[in-house]
């Protein structure tokens, strides 16, 4: 191969054709073709220099609250601001005992929205579903964990908030969310640029958001959202209801780099650092998506926050972004498309596990669970195509089951047997949620 031939493929893999043309220019006029390997040293340092610049920031090692438990086992905390815009960490066990206090004599209500990338589209559509079913509760808890944690600010803020979630997940804004970093990839931490879904979420989250979450959580409600911090490789659940009451003129972007960390998935889009403070210390962290470590998350403390029988037992709602279940399917064998079926995969199999760590634990504090999960008969192949021709449609599917009544499965299943099996087993190809057999089966195995 001749040198220029050389030249010509490492300038088009870094992105630099007019440094080639330089560098061509260069080569004819001064450097011997007897030594042409000098020019290519010459022209691959120059490359490599300029390829540093795209390298990503290392993190410092941060010392891990592990003690030989498993995650579900930890007690949780939140990190929450105070008055005085500094973080702290505050114990779920606390905050239960704050709610049983608020809300003595009442149900406590909580929400729970998992991760899914695309499969959001599916818990915005629930959530605007179950207000046109008149079946939606006031939420005195919502979580949110990647995909969720973005429908989560609205889940929170009510009725009044479901038309900017239309637009938010159906609007052909996501369609530019996969952004190439081109030859970043090399030195960079992620395939994709995360400016394109920093715009998007920055967009939606209004000063007139923050105002909103603020009130309600002067209320007592909380709106909790977890990302996974890099270094230590925790999940950190952040109280944004107190960011938007303390953070003053910073609450606004601090509420949307938490929504964008919970969001970044690893490898994909880069990781976001937040400042914090720890021991009287300021310093970055980086955060990525909380599904890593959470896919969900239900604090266990809060399922006796009340403690009550009857009427005024706890009452969880889990909307699922994807399926519990995974259909076999033909996958291409590239890298975006194993990827993505890696990714799908992992997360059914955390996503199932945590289902019924939840389920167990809400059994044992006498709390009831419904949930709602995309049966495994709807096709969604990548959940990272964010293309509007797959989210409207997701939306659409949601919403009309969510309207009709058709969302919630129950755990433990009240099904009457294999009657019910038998009628389900005469639905569409793709049922709703409620109307599912594996789920049926799930609940009650």
């Amino acid at each position: 191969m001749r040198i220029i031939d050389v030249l010509s493929v490492l300038s088009t893999i870094a992105g630099l054709p007019s440094l080639f043309r330089t560098a061509q220019t260069w080569i004819n006029r001064v450097v011997s073709p007897r030594r042409p390997p000098l020019a290519i040293l010459l022209f691959c340092l120059v490359c490599l220099t300029l390829l540093q610049g795209c390298a990503g920031l290392a993190v410092s090692e941060a010392k891990s609250r592990d003690d030989g438990r498993l995650l579900g086992e930890l007690p949780m905390s939140f990190r929450t601001m105070g008055a005085d815009h500094r973080f702290s960490e505050l114990s779920s066990a606390a905050v239960a005992e704050q709610l049983r206090t608020l809300r003595a004599g009442e149900s406590l209500k909580i929400l729970a929205l998992s991760g899914g990338g695309a499969g959001g589209a599916f818990g915005a559509g629930a959530v605007a579903g179950l207000t046109r079913s008149g079946a939606r509760p006031e939420f005195d808890v919502v979580t949110g964990v990647s995909a969720g944690a973005l429908v989560a600010p609205y889940a929170f803020l009510g009725p009044a908030w479901d038309a900017p979630l239309l637009e938010a997940f159906t609007g052909a804004a996501g369609d530019s969310l996969l952004q190439s970093r081109g030859v970043g990839v090399i030195f960079g931490s992620s395939v994709y640029s995360g400016k394109p879904l920093r715009q998007l979420i920055d967009a939606y989250v209004s000063d007139a958001m923050i105002q909103a979450v603020a009130r309600e959580a002067d209320k007592g409600r909380l709106l909790l959202v977890a990302t996974t911090d890099v270094a230590s490789g925790e999940p950190v659940v952040w109280d944004l209801g107190a960011i938007a009451k303390n953070g003053g003129q910073s609450a606004r972007t601090l509420f949307r780099d938490v929504l964008v960390a919970s969001a970044s998935v690893p490898g994909m889009f880069p990781p976001v650092i937040i400042r914090a403070d720890e021991n009287g210390l300021a310093h970055d962290q980086a955060h990525v998506d909380g599904a890593a470590t959470l896919p969900f998350f239900v604090p266990p403390a809060l399922l006796r926050a009340t403690g009550m029988p009857g009427a005024h037992r706890t009452a969880v709602f889990v909307i699922v972004d994807g399926s519990l279940g995974e259909a076999g399917q033909t996958t291409r064998l590239t890298a975006r498309a194993i990827l993505s079926r890696s990714i799908r995969v992992g997360l059914n199999h955390l996503m199932l596990t945590r289902m019924e760590l939840t389920a167990t634990t809400a059994q044992l504090d006498g709390a009831d669970l419904q949930y709602a999960s995309l049966p495994t008969g709807y096709p969604l192949p990548d959940i990272f195509d964010f293309s509007v021709k797959i989210r409207r449609p997701l939306f659409h599917y949601a919403y009309d089951c969510a309207q009709a009544g058709r969302l919630w499965t129950a755990f433990p299943r009240s099904d009457n047997g294999d009657g019910e099996l038998h009628r389900m087993a005469r639905m569409p190809p793709v049922p709703c949620p409620a109307d599912d057999p594996f789920f049926g089966y799930f609940a009650t195995r």
